[in-house]
């Protein structure tokens, strides 16, 4: 019998990290890569060079495939046409990556389907600011409807002045706009849930992520403290997106906890930086799960395998060779994860996990084992919150 094919479209530390489960569910995995360095390059089980916009590195990697599936939102058209030509399913559909692609489409649709938003709308002039910010202010976000990923295309405005050139942007035919409320939220989740074409569904633990500088820093799963109640309600409004939008593969929903309650930030429909953590800390990690459901087979299990498990990301620091590092971190569970990237201050070079019974010593397991990936000298930890 031959294996299944899996085309990948992005050749990021996404597709690099499917690479492993892939093996081991007797996949090939098929990437198609901007640049012979990319991260997923170095170990796909087949690579092809190009960029989605390359008709014909498209239809080379398309060639035979089982299914494709995507390693970022922003997919040409004809990709998803060539696809259509050739039978070959193209997971998740242009219509659902439409609400992770374009955040006008997402609230739009989050509006319709009765879920909670921030107050928000469309704006194309200066008076459009000065007008929400009039009714929601005194700070609110501009956003870029496209384009916009780890803090870029995000803006924190108290003035419609400071919108102007955006504005301006957008009328010389740059991405829309919308304008969303500065939401007073105490922290930030995420509830990831995995979904097949058959409609089965699982739903994975809500974590608590914390951003620095617009890029996720570190993510702890489960939610501390998070009322069980609510934890059923972050899962359950990602299971009705997931069924109203028809997502197959993995859905990331990105939360604010706000009171007693959660408001909607951002849609990802693909592995996500907040679901890390489930590679070593759920039985079936969310890149395998994401094959599972591209590919119709039977979702796994996601229970937890350690009370506690703590995702700290590396970003570029002092060290340039990261690989030297694994020798240097001290015994303590911690699983390290290398993205082959060159390494550049605050790019996303890896990933660390650990995963433990008590919290505090296994966040600062983790912190340590980042620093030391990150610049070869451990710091002390801080306990959650930053508390000691």
């Amino acid at each position: 019998m031959t294996a299944p094919i899996v085309a990948v479209i992005g050749g990021g530390q996404l597709a690099r990290m499917l690479t492993g489960p892939a093996t081991e569910l007797g996949v090939t995995l098929r990437v198609l890569v901007e640049t012979p360095d990319a991260p997923a390059a170095g170990g796909a089980h087949q690579v092809v060079v190009g960029l989605p916009g390359d008709a014909d590195a498209v239809a080379s990697v398309l060639d035979g495939a089982t299914v494709v599936t995507w390693e970022h939102e922003h997919i040409p058209a004809a990709v998803f046409a060539a696809a259509a030509a050739r039978g070959i399913p193209a997971l998740p559909s242009q219509a659902a990556l439409a609400h992770a692609r374009d955040k006008i489409v997402m609230r739009s649709a989050m509006d319709a389907l009765g879920l909670p938003n921030p107050e928000w709308r469309e704006v194309d002039s200066v008076a459009d600011v000065e007008a929400f910010l009039a009714e929601h202010g005194p700070a609110a976000i501009l956003k870029t409807a496209m384009g916009g990923y780890d803090g870029k295309g995000v803006r924190v405005i108290r003035s419609a002045a400071e919108a102007a050139d955006w504005i301006d942007a957008a009328a010389a035919g740059g991405p829309r706009l919308l304008i969303e409320e500065k939401v007073a939220f105490t922290r930030e989740l995420s509830a990831q849930v995995a979904r097949t074409a058959s409609g089965d569904v699982v739903a994975y633990p809500v974590v608590e992520s914390t951003q620095r500088d617009g890029i996720c820093a570190e993510v702890i799963a489960p939610a501390p403290g998070l009322d069980p109640l609510l934890a059923a309600a972050a899962q359950g409004l990602a299971v009705t997106i997931a069924a109203e939008l028809d997502v197959v593969g993995m859905l990331a929903v990105e939360l604010f906890e706000v009171g007693g309650s959660i408001v909607i930030n951002e849609l990802a429909m693909r592995p996500h930086n907040s679901g890390h953590w489930s590679m070593d800390g759920a039985v079936t990690g969310q890149f395998e799960q994401h094959l599972r459901a591209v590919l119709g087979l039977p979702l796994g299990d996601v229970a937890s395998t350690a009370a506690w498990t703590v995702m700290v990301n590396v970003l570029g620091g002092e060290r340039r060779e990261l690989a030297t590092a694994l020798a240097e971190v001290p015994d303590g569970g911690a699983k390290i994860h290398l993205y082959g990237k060159d390494v550049r201050p605050g790019r996303k070079v890896g990933h660390v996990n650990v995963s433990g019974a008590e919290l505090t010593k296994t966040l600062t397991r983790a912190r340590q084992a980042a620093d030391i990936v990150r610049d070869g000298a451990p710091v002390a930890g801080t306990g959650p919150g930053g508390e000691a």
